[in-house]
């Protein structure tokens, strides 16, 4: 949000335009409102109540807005939005628990202030009305007695869903030999734990069909995969735990469309065919592909309503898929994932599919009216999940994704570095999305007094439709924002969208960076020559960095105040040609950085580099460039779901440093919302690093480049050891602790810095390593990424380029090494300002700032290898 640099008072409406003229355009408030905004404003009047009402709605889950006069013409009034909360990301947790009234007020707000997981009477099924649960040996009893009158090959389906069933229970029930023809299993919500035992018995039981182990510990405990070990063994097995294995046959398609069940479990013992069935549900049911002899106009003569949504169909099927269903002369109603297995746009499937009426329950004729917005009308909202326990604060940090909007406050002197979040009022927080909206909002920011430290923020609402009474208002969460800007997937932060669709393109995205360039053996030789003058003359530097200025002393160099004379310009500024021709420089000059080193330097492009020339190292977490990757990373966090494994992220800006606007969260819709404060990368957590005393730490490493072809690098025998000031923890409330997970505490905190000769003996003493082979996998880990910049990006080199770079190391708890970051040469000249005193050599003591910058010039300029070691 820009503001205006006036100081004038805001005395009356001309006042008012020229302060907040940039503002009024900013925001796309029509002209003819700009009148009624002022009266509003310097009235403070807030008259929103007066024309609509908030009811809830979706289970009181959610509140809509609706339009309660008469009529309201298509911008014919503006309304003034109070902010109810207006924060700092980081501070967001802490004042939830310190401003009274505040979470109770945000809760109501978010409707997450009832519990959703409260005790509710549920209702057993039994014999006749006694709504009681049999035990097990009445079932089985039943089930024998129901053999015995039907013949021992009658087919049996045997449910025994949530009895209590544990591994000896089940060994004892001898199903194999008591049901021999036994076709369906339902042991859902038992107690099973031993695959082993679990394995031998079900296998035992070879005309199985189906089983269902859902919600059994087995699942979560066994060392293999119980469901293909099972698979292998049953040769028949068509269904587990709901999911189609790849031999289903008719049998599951009759599942799934009611023919078969308890009562009537194969053909022998209904009437029912396929050929009579209209209806076909085959949502997550996991079907890869759908066979032609199963799934075919031959089969199914009658199908007329059909869902597939929610399978993984393989990528080379969807032409064949689509060619079947037009075979289907009946088919009219389609359920499918919009983006998904038969396309991204629903107006390509029905380009296709002509015969549909319906896709995804909206009419042919509606789905045209929307075009490319049609997805946003089929989505069901996302709700955050809590449980009783779960704490008030807790409830309003998850739930305020779907709700905070954000802006960043800029003047001609600077723009803020982080972004402000704010909640609008009950008014303006009803406000739900639609792909068509009738209203439009904006952050306003107003200034009574013509200046920043007057100014009071709001937002404004007004109708770009006409509107009548009863009707919901409606505005669009991603106003502005298209699929080229990855519109479909963004709108995962508010509702749910089809999760194996993102998967799949997760599985395609890593197929892709797996698949690295094969490095070239690049030459370790340190050949370049050395710059001094053949007449013996001093170096003359050029320098606007002052620990350059204030630290190099060597006898060869001299500062000189006119860049045009400097033989070395070693700047904090970018030298491109035309820098070099406003400044007269010559292409003779040596200067402090590479061309091209934004392709390790800067986040996005460090993580491409690397994937580009080694694919997926160990020692690179997984990476994604939210701007262009996102449908992969939501695929991955979905994966990481299922799996239940970790799944923290660190949200970090493409180009700044001091971990400034960076975040951790374990929340999607988080990540998702945060790209709306500048473009990041999505890395994912080392939530198990390598502690030192109980704190999480990282190393700073500086790195000397004197030849990218040949890649000549230099290791600088000192590195900083950067300290948390906290305790490291992941319990849910410490995301929000910059001591505790972040180690630069430039800013905030108290510098935490030691002497590295005494944190590496003091390391290897707590965990029992070797520092030494610890270092040299980070040794060859920084090589690593030159060799790669080197190889992806050859342009990168030139002959009269010198830097030094600053390499970000983590430790994981195997102490393993992870890259970080890369940093431009003058961050590690600013990192020099903080922690000169701290720099330590492998075995010197202290390394003054003026001994560590002379020996910088010496490798650089004079060939030396005075405190670094080449790479």
């Amino acid at each position: 949000m820009s503001t205006s640099p006036s100081r004038q008072v805001i005395k009356d409406f001309d006042d008012f335009t020229k302060v907040h003229g940039i503002l009024l355009a900013a925001a796309g408030i029509p002209l003819s409102l700009h009148r009624q905004l002022f009266d509003k404003l310097s009235s403070e009047t807030f008259d929103g109540g007066d024309y609509f009402t908030v009811n809830p709605c979706e289970g009181g889950r959610q509140r809509r807005l609706l339009l309660s006069s008469d009529y309201m013409e298509k911008e014919s009034s503006i309304f003034i939005v109070d902010h109810a909360w207006t924060f700092r990301l980081s501070d967001s947790l802490k004042m939830l628990e310190s401003v009274p009234g505040l979470a109770e007020r945000m809760a109501a707000l978010m409707c997450v202030d009832f519990d959703i997981d409260g005790d509710q009477e549920v209702e057993i099924e039994g014999d006749g009305d006694s709504g009681t649960k049999l035990c097990v040996s009445q079932i089985l009893e039943r089930e024998i007695k129901k053999v015995r009158e039907r013949g021992s090959n009658a087919p049996v389906w045997l449910e025994l869903e949530e009895l209590g069933i544990d591994d000896d229970m089940l060994l004892s029930m001898d199903l194999s030999r008591k049901f021999p023809n036994l076709i369906a299993l339902n042991l859902w919500g038992n107690k099973l734990q031993n695959a082993d035992s679990v394995l031998q018995k079900l296998t035992e039981c070879r005309n199985l069909r189906a089983i269902w182990l859902n919600e059994n510990p087995v699942l979560e405990s066994c060392v293999y995969n119980i469901a293909d070990a099972i698979s292998k063994e049953l040769l028949m097995l068509e269904i587990f735990n709901s999911h189609f294995t790849n031999i289903y046959s008719k049998w599951s398609f009759g599942f799934c469309a009611g023919i078969y069940n308890i009562d009537n479990p194969d053909q022998s013992s209904t009437r029912k065919s396929l050929d009579e069935i209209s209806s076909l549900d085959l949502s997550n049911r996991c079907i890869h592909k759908l066979l032609i002899e199963v799934f075919s106009p031959y089969v199914l003569p009658s199908l007329s309503d059909l869902n597939i949504r929610g399978n993984l169909f393989e990528k080379n099927s969807i032409d064949e898929l689509l060619d079947i269903l037009k075979g289907f002369d009946y088919l009219d109603t389609l359920e499918v994932d919009i983006p998904g297995p038969l396309g991204t746009s629903a107006l390509y499937i029905l380009e296709r599919l002509p015969n549909l009426a319906y896709l995804n329950g909206i009419g042919r004729s509606s789905i045209l009216k929307c075009g490319r917005h049609f997805m946003d009308s089929t989505l069901q909202p996302r709700f955050p999940e809590y449980s009783t326990n779960t704490p008030l604060t807790h409830r309003v940090i998850d739930a305020m994704w779907l709700y905070l909007m954000t802006y960043r406050l800029a003047s001609e002197e600077k723009i803020d570095e982080t972004s402000v979040c704010y909640v609008m009022d009950e008014l303006g927080s009803a406000l739900r999305h639609n792909n068509k909206p009738n209203f439009q909002v904006a952050p306003f920011l107003y200034m009574p007094e013509g200046n920043l430290a007057s100014s009071v923020s709001y937002s404004v609402l007004w109708p770009i439709q006409s509107l009548r009474k009863g009707e919901e208002c409606f505005r669009d969460f991603l106003f502005g924002i298209g699929e080229d800007k990855q519109r479909s997937a963004r709108l995962t932060s508010w509702f749910l969208t089809p999760e194996n669709y993102y998967i799949q393109e997760f599985k395609k995205y890593h197929q892709q960076i797996s698949s690295p360039k094969k490095l070239p053996i690049h030459s370790h030789s340190f050949t370049t020559q050395k710059i001094v003058p053949s007449d013996g003359r001093l170096l003359h530097v050029y320098t606007d960095i002052p620990q350059v200025d204030e630290n190099l002393t060597r006898d060869e160099f001299v500062l000189t105040n006119d860049p045009k004379d400097a033989h070395i310009i070693w700047t904090s500024e970018q030298i491109d040609d035309e820098v070099r021709k406003c400044n007269g420089l010559s292409d003779s000059q040596f200067i402090n950085q590479f061309p091209f080193e934004t392709c390790i330097v800067m986040k996005h492009y460090l993580a491409e580099t690397i994937y580009k020339a080694l694919g997926s190292p160990e020692w690179l977490q997984p990476t994604y460039n939210l701007e262009t990757h996102l449908s992969a990373l939501i695929g991955d966090y979905y994966t990481r779901q299922r799996l239940k494994s970790d799944n923290l992220w660190i949200l970090k800006p493409w180009n700044m440093a001091r971990t400034i606007d960076t975040t951790v969260t374990g929340d999607l819709s988080a990540i998702i919302r945060l790209m709306e404060t500048g473009p990041k990368i999505c890395q994912k957590y080392i939530e198990h690093p390598a502690l030192f005393k109980g704190r999480k730490f990282d190393l700073r490493y500086v790195v000397l480049v004197r030849s990218m072809n040949p890649v000549e690098i230099f290791l600088s025998d000192a590195f900083w050891v950067r300290l948390a000031n906290n305790s490291y923890s992941l319990e849910k409330s410490s995301l929000f602790e910059y001591e505790t997970h972040f180690t630069v505490m430039n800013y905030i905190g108290k510098l935490n810095n030691m002497n590295t000769s005494d944190f590496v003996r003091e390391f290897e003493k707590e965990h029992q390593v070797i520092w030494l082979d610890i270092h040299q996998k980070i040794r060859s880990m920084i090589r690593s990424v030159f060799d790669s910049a080197a190889t992806v990006h050859p342009d990168m080199h030139s002959s009269m380029s010198r830097a030094i770079y600053g390499v970000d190391v983590m430790l994981d708890s195997c102490f393993m090494p992870k890259l970080l970051e890369v940093t431009y040469c003058p961050d590690c000249d600013r990192a020099c300002k903080y922690d000169m005193e701290n720099i330590v050599g492998k075995s010197r003591g202290i390394l003054r700032g003026q001994e560590f910058m002379n020996s910088v010039f010496g490798c650089l300029f004079l060939n030396e290898a005075n405190n670094v070691t080449p790479l």
